[in-house]
């Protein structure tokens, strides 16, 4: 099955406010596996870059000011995107972005029940704990030291790896002989059959002397409860 998981980059939290989204980076999967077909552009917002969002992602108002608008690259977008099921951390947000650049564009906007959010995967698997980005790589092991600031391509690259885990995509089951179904992280032995020596059964019958013992060994007991107990009864 073919999947897009991406991530978006934007001058704020709102699109309804007039904030706009400048970078886009999607990652094709196909069954859990990435493909190395990636889509990555940034876009030039047409309005300034508040402070507290380039400290987010790096991406200044000068920088984008020479790439295209994403009227521009919408087409492109689309085709990359198709007709695919779309993952994304906090999906709510990135769908909210798309839909209004398309939207303006007066282009259909994506369908929400495209959408799979890593985010209400995560909260089902391990309630209670943090579920940011971040916390679940370190989670599952996942490398993210290259990860200075927010980038979309990189964090969707980071979120294909989750996504997979998340979903136990690495335990895929491999067929064995006569129908075994082991996965990854399974562990198979075999043991060779070993022909066994023969043993008769020990007896275990007490001696002639070791009954004599017993007995005298009662005799020197007073008022035994078994015997109070067959009185009683």
């Amino acid at each position: 099955m073919r999947e897009i998981v991406f991530d978006t980059e934007t001058t704020g939290l709102d699109p309804r406010t007039g904030d706009r989204l400048v970078e886009i980076g999607c990652v094709e999967m196909v069954n859990k596996v990435a493909t190395g077909r990636v889509y990555h552009e940034y876009f030039n917002p047409d309005r300034d870059m508040p402070a507290e969002a380039e400290a987010v992602h790096g991406l200044s108002a000068t920088f984008l000011s020479d790439k295209p608008r994403f009227a521009e690259k919408a087409g492109e977008f689309l085709d990359f995107i198709g007709d695919a099921p779309l993952v994304a951390h906090n999906a709510g947000f990135d769908f909210g972005f798309i839909n209004a650049e398309l939207g303006m564009c007066g282009l259909e906007i994506v369908s929400t029940t495209r959408m799979i959010d890593t985010v209400q995967i995560a909260r089902k698997k391990h309630p209670g704990a943090k579920l940011s980005l971040d916390a679940l790589c370190t989670r599952y092991g996942i490398d993210r030291s290259h990860r200075t600031m927010h980038g979309a391509l990189l964090d969707a690259e980071l979120l294909a790896q989750v996504y997979v885990e998340l979903t136990g995509g690495r335990q895929i089951g491999l067929e064995l002989a006569a129908g075994t179904t082991i996965t990854e992280t399974s562990t198979v032995v075999e043991t060779a059959h070993v022909q066994r020596e023969f043993r008769p059964a020990r007896p275990h019958a007490a001696s002639a002397e070791e009954i004599e013992r017993h007995e005298a060994f009662i005799a020197t007991l007073k008022d035994p409860i078994w015997i109070k107990g067959a009185v009683a009864g």
